[in-house]
């Protein structure tokens, strides 16, 4: 491995997939008197402003232009304000470690729309080892009817919105590939996308919600802190770089990773009850993602970053 990977791929990958395991737990945190439109929104705003200070330090003009702001308010739109607003209202459904689990499927749309934008065609064995993963979150799905029976809309609801943000995000990140897109400034178009994503959430948050609500436990808002620095800025600062590098369907790879920390979380604090079904279903949904990475690898690499 050349110390070049090492610093430009492998670190940033493991810092941002360590952080995107914790945060399942702290989202839930989040849900209370304020709505988790408005957590979203919050979180935005606080990362946006972060994100210029980010672009300011490392050079990266924020004077990207109109295709730029069109641009960003896309990724604004699919990646900091349909993803994160369906992944939050999920969590009011099902625990932080299904949705986690649920949205390591994060991999098969990834690898689609590549196919489809990027020219990056997965194998056939791709499509064998997705039905694989499929079939996991489906013994989970299972298992969440026979815990709950009486709450199979609930279930479905999670699990559905699950989805939804799952498709946002394959989006934005494959958007974000794009030769048209990667030509601007990163962290600047990062700032935008942000600051775009929390006038979207917010006039959502208005119009579905009502005013601001606000929350005075310190333990929210040092979760929202995290969420919006560590989580965010941080993150997708490692994040998006490793993408332009290495494709969006190698990055998804963390969606595998993530869960398994995030199971981890949901075991300790919200008593997640293990059975021979989520066993089976969790290691049939994680073991397919892996195998469908391993076996597309060839085909679904991206052009070097410019």
């Amino acid at each position: 491995m050349h110390g070049s990977e090492l610093r430009t791929v492998v670190i940033p990958f493991m810092t941002f997939t360590a952080i995107w395991g914790s945060t399942w737990i702290v989202i839930r945190g989040q849900l209370g008197p304020v709505p988790p439109q408005w957590s979203v929104t919050y979180r935005f705003i606080i990362a946006g402003a972060a994100m210029a200070l980010v672009a300011l330090i490392k050079g990266d003009s924020l004077k990207i232009g109109r295709k730029g702001l069109l641009a960003a308010a896309f990724l604004g739109f699919t990646q900091f304000c349909l993803n994160f607003n369906a992944v939050y209202l999920a969590e009011r459904h099902i625990t932080s470690g299904v949705v986690a689990t649920v949205f390591a499927l994060l991999l098969i749309p990834s690898s689609l729309l590549g196919w489809a934008f990027l020219g990056q065609r997965p194998t056939a064995r791709f499509a064998w080892s997705s039905l694989v993963a499929v079939a996991g979150i489906v013994l989970l799905f299972v298992h969440e009817l026979q815990e709950h029976p009486a709450d199979s809309r609930q279930i479905a609801a999670g699990i559905g919105l699950t989805l939804i943000g799952m498709l946002g995000a394959s989006t934005a990140n494959v958007a974000q590939a794009r030769p048209e897109i990667r030509r601007h400034p990163l962290f600047g178009l990062l700032f935008w996308s942000m600051a775009a994503g929390a006038a979207i959430d917010g006039a959502i948050a208005l119009l579905m919600t009502g005013p601001p609500a606000f929350d005075p436990r310190p333990a929210y808002w040092a979760g929202l802190i995290y969420l919006a620095l560590a989580a965010s800025v941080l993150t997708f600062s490692l994040y998006y770089p490793v993408v332009r590098r290495i494709g969006p369907a190698k990055a998804a790879y963390s969606s595998v990773l993530v869960p398994i920390i995030a199971m981890g979380f949901s075991t300790w604090l919200e008593n997640y009850r293990w059975t021979v079904l989520t066993v089976a279903g969790a290691a049939l949904a994680l073991g397919g993602m892996a195998a469908a990475l391993s076996r597309s690898r060839s085909s679904v690499a991206a052009p070097d970053a410019a």
